[in-house]
């Protein structure tokens, strides 16, 4: 117990640090605190969601010490709560109808990987509404809070930007926030998660199988979700901004399917690794590949071409 105490305060006091670098403004801060919920999440996957609550109390107190209430409670419900819950899901099993030995982890059947993104995809929809709503009520109202910090800023600088010039970087930020803070956030939980996971196994701390990531899939619903969200994007106001965030989201989801995909479509392709590395190459020079993988992805979910191929497949040679 004693051990578990203090892995979960050495979490909670590093989770905090990396959050609190961000107000030192240097440039590897925003690198730091994107990478705050890994040491939360660690604990949750290594020695249970109680000592990643132990983890999460102990860094939103320092954070409320040294920055204030407002960051201490915007960790809590933007780092600490997530990275609980998740670590949470993806360590929650039970016996499946064909097991064999109940007690066995190796036996049990595991929350699945497509639903824990999409409790990613929900954390990052209501963090993306939190940060918008928390600059006005409405569309209007947010970009007018930003061009006031606009102007404010540029009182203090000097600056030399025009209104007409600020008014069209208020513009710019209610149009482009909906579509890259679901992503980011997305991005953010899912790589923690992964990271963790991996350091997990390492140390051979998870208490679970590696789950085959290949066969990851979305529920049907999710389908459904993403069609009446993008209907909603053209409505107007704050609900299609709030639209926007949700189809972002879950085309990102899709996108990160589609890579399964791909993994599971070139089991039989020659120099596979290869064009693996070359596809993830381009994916981080050219993002417009992401719609690609995510029609990819909402392609097998139409038509199961994952099912189709493995099919299809042919067994595969004899060592010799």
């Amino acid at each position: 117990m004693i051990a578990i105490l203090i892995v979960a305060l050495a979490a909670g006091a590093a989770s905090a640090l990396m959050f609190a670098s961000i107000v030192s403004g240097a440039a590897v801060s925003l690198l730091l605190a994107y990478f705050a919920p890994l040491p939360l999440m660690v604990v949750a996957l290594g020695w249970g969601p109680l000592a990643a609550v132990f983890s999460g109390i102990i860094a939103t107190a320092a954070l409320i010490t040294l920055l204030g209430l407002s960051h201490g409670v915007g960790f809590a419900i933007g780092v600490a709560l997530p990275a609980w819950w998740l670590g949470h899901l993806a360590m929650l099993g039970r016996p499946g109808a064909t097991t064999a030995a109940a007690g066995s982890a190796a036996n049990l059947e595991w929350y699945p990987v497509g639903r824990i993104l999409i409790w990613i995809v929900a954390i990052a929809v209501l963090t993306t509404a939190g940060i918008l709503l928390s600059f006005g009520a409405d569309v209007d109202a947010i970009a007018e809070t930003i061009r006031q910090g606009l102007r404010e800023m540029m009182r203090q600088t000097d600056g030399n930007m025009t209104a007409e010039q600020i008014d069209q970087l208020a513009r710019l930020f209610v149009f482009l926030a909906p579509l890259a803070l679901p992503v980011s956030v997305t991005m953010m939980f899912t790589l923690n998660l992964w990271l963790a996971a991996k350091v997990a196994l390492t140390s051979g701390r998870l208490h679970r199988p590696w789950p085959d990531l290949r066969s990851t899939a979305l529920p049907p619903v999710t389908l459904a979700i993403l069609a009446a969200a993008v209907a909603f994007c053209f409505v107007g106001g704050t609900f299609a901004m709030l639209a926007k965030a949700v189809a972002t989201a879950l085309l990102f989801a899709y996108a990160l399917v589609g890579f399964a995909v791909l993994h599971v479509l070139t089991l039989s392709a020659s120099n596979r690794t290869l064009w693996l590395v070359c596809v993830y190459a381009v994916m981080f020079v050219f993002s417009g590949l992401i719609l690609v993988m995510a029609a990819l992805g909402i392609a097998d979910a139409v038509f199961g071409l994952r099912q189709r191929y493995l099919q299809t497949r042919p067994p595969p040679l004899p060592v010799a």
